[in-house]
């Protein structure tokens, strides 16, 4: 998915208040930018994740939540 893409698809989920396509997206995101090393815009990437897993109850915040603690980037939570 090229960036104008994924824009317009978060664009979209944020419309329709889509919070598991948020998610996914922004793990998405997350993992783009790592692959070119871009650790600052991976973490905000997952941090937007993170929270819409937080907020919709997702099974996705504790690996998130895991991936930003390794980067220093939040404290380890129990979930």
């Amino acid at each position: 998915m090229n960036r104008e893409d994924l824009d317009r698809a978060l664009l979209i989920a944020h419309r329709d208040e889509d919070l598991a396509e948020l998610v996914r997206l922004y793990t998405y995101a997350a993992d783009a930018a790592e692959e070119v090393a871009d650790i600052d815009r991976a973490c905000f990437y997952l941090t937007h994740a993170f929270v819409f897993a937080l907020e919709s109850g997702a099974p996705e915040a504790e690996p998130l939540n895991a991936r930003l603690a390794n980067r220093g980037r939040a404290t380890r939570l129990t979930f």
